[in-house]
């Protein structure tokens, strides 16, 4: 099980708006923020039920982008996370649909944040 995942962003205050947009179908809200005073850098953690767990943080070079999935409750959610994510900014990587080559039932859709990040909402049961 992940505890949470973090990774650097390009723009902070940029990123930090695309994601309150974007996460919000998926009933994530900022839970969490750090000033670059306490921790040495900006950050920003996400989550649900008051547990961050979605960090973005820093400014200026990044790593390599990556990919990460959350987990969605109902397919409806799935697209209302592809929209939110696109209105806020993000490029279409994968429209919202049925992903039958990873099991039946997996029903995600795809954005690339801000700075090239794979952002994925997934749904894993029957329509």
């Amino acid at each position: 099980m992940i505890d949470h995942v973090g990774f650097s962003v390009s723009d902070y205050a940029r990123a930090r708006a695309f994601y309150e947009k974007a996460l919000a179908p998926l009933g994530y809200v900022l839970v969490m923020e750090t000033t670059a005073q306490e921790t040495g850098k900006p950050a920003a953690g996400f989550g649900a039920n008051g547990k961050p767990d979605f960090w973005i943080g820093g400014e200026g070079k990044l790593d390599k982008p990556l990919h990460i999935a959350i987990l969605a409750k109902d397919r409806a959610t799935v697209d209302a996370f592809h929209r939110a994510a696109v209105a806020a900014g993000g490029r279409d990587n994968g429209s919202p649909g049925v992903r039958p080559h990873y099991h039946p039932n997996y029903y995600g859709a795809f954005v690339l944040d801000l700075d090239g990040h794979n952002i994925e909402a997934v749904c894993h049961t029957p329509a």
